[in-house]
């Protein structure tokens, strides 16, 4: 008591007007100074007391930063004088993850994360500097303690806001777990259930002791569309463009397409070009044509000219490299560049004159790329094509209006469609990896909510096309390297020793021969596992384990080649309109064309091609999640019409808390352990087994299940065993 009235006597001196009170001292940072003084000697209580300048109201405070020091093994105690532990190093580094009980640094210099417990995170913030303790812990896990919070970040997020015991709080989406407590009139005008964001406005010692406050509404948590704006936020995406952009756009769109800008180009109005795309598609980038030849083929890619219109450092450039990529979700999107351009003058609309830059290729007889050239040229789209109706010219289905509507064409795609088909068989030979991913079509209503989930389904014109731009992509990337250019490339590299020995070790499991997956498989090694398994109830799980032992595909400044697709050298050329690399390599290979050599070449775009491949890996990635986080709010706002529903469904995953089962629909649900009927446990690999009865589930089996739970703010969905079966 007597320590805390002289506290309380300190804390109530008189101040001269405008001077904050005495900031509490960092014991936890001087104790650690004065130990790493002490070094082996280590010191007594009265010496850490002298040489910490410890006053005597900040006596007891200073003794329990001691004790909880010593619990955490950051600072030894032996009789009556104290050391710093020999294991613990410090470190200086980044808070990447802050859950309810624990949280992960960072470090500069390692590669692995620190975990740190709850009560020594000090309430610091993802995205927090720290000074950490760093010793090894239990296992293989470094362990460590917040010493200091050297630089605080303003951190914004957004969640779910509640009101509890008149408490008003929000429960944050990601990084942060459990409430944040609202500030007095900081609540935004926020109602029960609304999706929010918002910012830590007052730092606390703990992370229930920081206040946050509201800064934006967007609506009900229970609606998809709600959260998905909510999603775009929290990743700093932005559908509005800045006014000069969108006045620069319009210039360009009122301008047109002048004689002087065709003049110069190779003209390829007269020939037979179109496009091919989904029903839906505005920002058309890529157009094709083929003549076949004595000794092959002459295949022709031709993508819109954006370049030319797009100048480096221009305010449209420094937009779409922010952007770095368009983003697509439901039935939006979130384009890099303006629509004036996007799906405007740089859209290869029909039967509209367009600048492009053509790719010409000369294929032999066996589909190898024998020779290339790119131009500049001026196009004439000859008719929006549709997957599902060329589809069905391919299938003989189609009905006298799609005949009518492709109408001189059909030869030329029949002939693309027999090509396509000589590239597929090529690549399988090479052994690309035929990997098979399932992609939901989302229908949206007019009021905004699901209407319908499907699977997307792929016809042989998509694959043609994508075969086509692949061609295109190849021959892009062999004219950099023969110019010796810098460049962005396409990268995939291969499977790393880890993933590799996880994959073996769950394949043997399977009984299959694993005795190439090893550092150093190829492709067509992986790919003759899949077709051991193709038509078995194995094929899920091993095509799906394969998929997970890959590394990211990225872009790089450095030729590494392309593992899945079996290519020495790969780049994206095909869609400058949604995708920032394209961009940028069009603006090289023009220069290229031009007569630019190699060393002007190194110095105008050196740098720009490190920081364009370091920056649009980063936003391709912010994309894909943004676009998996808000499908899965859809997918959870269409099942909350299906409660209580039964369905079968595939295992698709196993953790230690549940299975995961998707439906036909693609929608996909957890089943948890805790709420199976029976003593069910994880084996570490593909399964859950009951240890009373033997029962299993593993990754492929159908087994029927029950939608129980549908949360739409996070995209969770829970299922449960169908009672039939338990």
């Amino acid at each position: 008591m007597k320590n805390d009235q002289n506290m309380k006597k300190q804390d109530n001196r008189p101040r001269r007007p405008g001077q904050r009170p005495a900031a509490r001292p960092d014991f936890k940072k001087e104790i650690t100074r004065v130990l790493e003084r002490a070094g082996s000697r280590g010191a007594s209580m009265k010496y850490l007391q002298e040489q910490a300048g410890i006053r005597r109201h900040q006596v007891e405070a200073f003794l329990l930063a001691l004790a909880g020091m010593v619990k955490s093994g950051t600072v030894q105690q032996k009789r009556e004088r104290y050391y710093k532990d020999a294991q613990a190093q410090t470190a200086e580094g980044v808070v990447v993850k802050v859950a309810e009980r624990f949280g992960f640094v960072r470090p500069d210099e390692a590669q692995e994360d620190v975990f740190i417990p709850g009560r020594y995170l000090m309430g610091a913030l993802p995205g927090d500097r720290v000074k950490v303790t760093v010793r090894q812990g239990r296992g293989n896990l470094k362990e460590g303690e917040v010493l200091a919070i050297l630089e605080e970040i303003d951190y914004h997020f957004t969640g779910v806001f509640r009101v509890e015991d008149g408490l008003a709080v929000v429960y944050p989406d990601s990084q942060l777990k459990g409430p944040v407590t609202v500030a007095k009139n900081e609540t935004g005008d926020a109602k029960e259930g609304d999706k929010v964001s918002a910012r830590i406005v007052k730092r606390g010692r703990g992370h229930l002791d920081h206040r946050a406050a509201v800064t934006a509404v967007f609506g009900s948590s229970q609606r998809a569309d709600v959260c998905c704006q909510a999603i775009l936020a929290d990743n700093g995406i932005v559908k509005e463009f800045p006014s000069q952009v969108l006045e620069e756009a319009r210039r360009i769109q009122e301008k047109g397409i002048s004689q002087q800008e065709m003049d110069g180009r190779l003209d390829l109005r007269d020939q037979i070009i179109f496009t091919i795309d989904g029903a839906d598609t505005k920002d058309i980038d890529d157009a094709i044509s083929l003549t076949r030849l004595e000794d092959g083929w002459e295949l022709g890619v031709h993508i819109a000219d954006v370049s030319h219109y797009v100048l480096p450092q221009s305010v449209l450039d420094e937009e779409a490299f922010g952007r770095g990529t368009s983003v697509y979700y439901a039935n939006s999107v979130i384009p890099m560049l303006p629509q004036e351009l996007s799906n405007g003058i740089c859209s290869l609309n029909p039967m509209e004159e367009r600048l492009a830059f053509s790719a010409l290729m000369h294929l032999d007889q066996e589909g190898a790329l024998s020779s290339y050239e790119f131009h500049k040229t001026v196009i004439r789209s000859r008719v929006k094509g549709v997957y599902s109706e060329v589809n069905r010219i391919f299938d003989g289905t189609a009905d006298e209006a799609i005949h009518q509507k492709y109408d001189g064409l059909e030869p030329t795609l029949l002939a693309m469609k027999e090509l396509a088909e000589l590239l597929a068989r090529r690549r399988l030979a090479q052994g690309s990896l035929d990997l098979e991913s399932t992609e939901a079509k989302i229908v949206i209503g007019e009021d905004g909510r699901v209407q319908d989930i499907l699977p997307r389904a792929t016809g042989e014109s998509e694959r043609m096309i994508e075969s086509f731009m692949l061609t295109a992509n190849e021959a892009a990337a062999t004219f950099g390297l023969e110019r010796e250019l810098p460049f962005l490339f396409r990268i995939h590299e291969d499977p790393s020793a880890e993933k590799l020995e996880a994959l073996s070790a769950l394949l043997t499991v399977l009984g299959l021969d694993t005795s190439e997956v090893k550092p150093g498989v190829r492709p067509a090694q992986l790919q003759k596992i899949l077709h051991a398994v193709k038509g078995t109830d194995m094929q899920m799980l091993v095509n799906s384990q394969l998929l997970r032992s890959m590394a990211k595909a990225k872009y790089s400044e450095v030729n590494k080649g392309h593992f899945g697709l079996v290519l020495d050298k790969y780049s994206h050329f095909t869609s400058p309109i949604r995708r920032y690399p394209d961009l940028a390599i069009h603006r090289i290979m023009s220069e290229a064309l031009k007569g630019m050599d190699t060393p002007e070449a190194q110095r105008r775009f050196g740098k720009f091609v490190q920081d364009a491949a370091a920056h649009s890996s980063a936003t391709e990635q912010r994309a894909m999640s943004v676009e998996r986080s808000c499908e899965d709010c859809y997918k959870a706002e269409y099942m909350t019409g299906h409660l209580g529903e039964c369905y079968e469904g595939i295992v698709s995953g196993v953790i230690e808390r549940g299975i995961f089962v998707e439906l036909p629909n693609t929608v996909e649900g957890m089943i948890r352990i805790s709420e199976m009927p029976g003593n069910f446990e994880y084996d570490g690999k593909i399964e859950v087994k009951d240890t009373v009865s033997g029962r299993h589930f593993r990754i492929g089996d159908r087994i029927p299940v029950k939608v129980a739970r549908a949360d739409v703010s996070s995209g969770d969905v829970d299922f449960t065993l169908e009672e039939a079966e338990v």
